[in-house]
């Protein structure tokens, strides 16, 4: 395969607008954004830290050094560090969502900057260009091929995160415009992560925002030293697209086109449930419809409309998703999540114990629950929920609900966020005091030198 070279390449242009952004100069929309995400990135590091695959992802590296792993004792390198908090914050898949991805941008970018920079000391200020600029590549590179990437057996937030942290490192890091280019070109033959965790709910999903977030230090770093990747790593004939969408076609004026001027990032989406994000309408949906009386034994048979787009993460095998093997597979189980809901009124981290993906009386319901395709349904720019239960008595209840809450047509709110962190510091064994210290730490931590000492206990 051989093509024309472009005098000018998708990375390189990306490159000179994000060498040319003032550091810390941000819309306030975009700058309260980056502090949500920290708040909620070191709330789910914290969360995870007792859970069995983060204490694996810290034994598993051998290379201490002078960053924080958030809520451990140990430090590790820059790398190691980014490694187990981006783990650790994707673990429990609370973490936020791009609405038209859809990538999780936090648990990779965050985890990324805030390692690099507590190593290498720049200021606050550069480190909260540096999380903007890299959940903006991250969410933008998953507009270029929509659902492309998921189509082909990939997992979107570990291919555009390896992109995005080396970005976000870059601009931390006040890398020169070539010098991107070429952590952008390093980061593509480091990006990787197939889904197949699907199949029996395997750990490798949780890695894939941490093994993002490390890869783009390693990037950052390789390119600042001169060590030279392909420019044409985005639209090239053997680039990122060919080989993770099956496709170098795409719109990379998404990308590149208002790259900026126009912050995507601002409409990042916070979930209300632990649960895979596409989940989470249809779980309102359901939480609605207990609450007009309807009792799980009325229910005669469920049925929801859903986008073909999500069918083979989220409904299929049907069988599995009625009855998931552990509970990883269950956050990925449309049935057994709605009918969390609705037996139990909401889905939190206790929903996936052993135990309770036992329950009888959730099991019950959840195979009753079926789908049909709606071949109109705009996933991936909006998700949507629909449950109609068909009732004993011959009666037919039905709840719809049209985007996801938490997110751009029902933002969380500051107190929502901390509120959430508060609940999710206290399931990972932190005090009221501990909490409240490290708010006030993350609070002024954009304003000076980081230093997350503070956050290791």
């Amino acid at each position: 395969m051989t093509s024309e070279l472009p005098k000018a390449s998708v990375a390189e242009t990306l490159a000179q607008k994000i060498a040319t952004l003032e550091p810390g100069v941000l819309p306030q929309a975009t700058t309260r954004k980056c502090e949500d995400l920290l708040i909620d990135v070191v709330g789910l590091c914290v969360t995870a830290r007792n859970e069995d695959y983060t204490q694996s992802a810290l034994l598993a590296c051998d290379d201490d050094g002078p960053c924080t792993a958030i809520g451990h004792r140990r430090r590790l390198t820059a790398s190691g560090a980014a490694f187990v908090n981006g783990t650790a914050a994707h673990g429990e898949d609370f973490d936020d969502t791009f609405e038209g991805g859809p990538v999780h941008a936090g648990a990779v970018v965050v985890p990324a900057v805030l390692a690099a920079c507590e190593r290498h000391k720049p200021d606050g200020r550069m480190a909260l260009t540096g999380i903007a600029v890299g959940a903006e590549v991250l969410c933008r590179l998953s507009l270029v091929v929509p659902k492309a990437v998921h189509k082909a057996g990939f997992h979107p937030t570990a291919i555009f995160g390896a992109m995005g942290a080396a970005a976000g490192v870059g601009a931390a890091l006040g890398l020169n415009a070539k010098q991107i280019v070429d952590a952008l070109g390093i980061a593509g033959s480091m990006a990787g992560g197939i889904i197949e965790y699907l199949a029996e709910g395997a750990w490798t999903k949780r890695l894939h925002a941490g093994w993002a977030a490390q890869s783009g230090i390693r990037a950052a770093l390789l390119a600042r030293q001169g060590f030279v990747g392909p420019r044409t790593v985005f639209e090239g004939v053997h680039g990122l697209f060919h080989g993770f969408a099956h496709t170098a076609d795409g719109d990379y004026d998404a990308l590149t086109g208002d790259f900026g001027t126009r912050w995507v990032t601002d409409t990042l989406a916070f979930k209300p449930y632990p649960c895979g994000t596409m989940a989470q309408p249809y779980i309102d949906c359901a939480r609605r419809l207990a609450a007009r009386g309807i009792m799980p034994d009325d229910v005669e048979a469920i049925l929801c409309e859903v986008a073909e787009g999500t069918v083979h993460r989220l409904w299929e095998p049907l069988a599995d998703k009625q009855r998931p093997k552990n509970g990883y597979a269950a956050k990925f189980a449309v049935p057994y999540l709605l009918a969390t809901g609705f037996v139990h009124g909401g889905v939190g981290l206790g929903a996936f114990t052993e135990k309770a993906i036992r329950d009888a009386d959730v099991l019950a319901l959840a195979v009753k629950a079926k789908f049909v395709i709606d071949p109109d349904n705009p996933y991936p720019n909006n998700y949507t929920g629909h449950v109609k239960a068909t009732l004993k008595d011959g009666s037919v209840a039905e709840e719809r609900q049209p985007y996801l809450r938490g997110g751009a047509s029902e933002p969380l709110t500051r107190q929502d966020v901390t509120d959430k962190f508060m609940l999710n510091a206290q399931h990972g064994g932190w005090s009221k005091a501990q909490s409240e210290a490290a708010l006030k730490l993350l609070a002024g931590l954009y304003q000076g030198r980081i230093d997350l000492s503070g956050l290791r206990t």
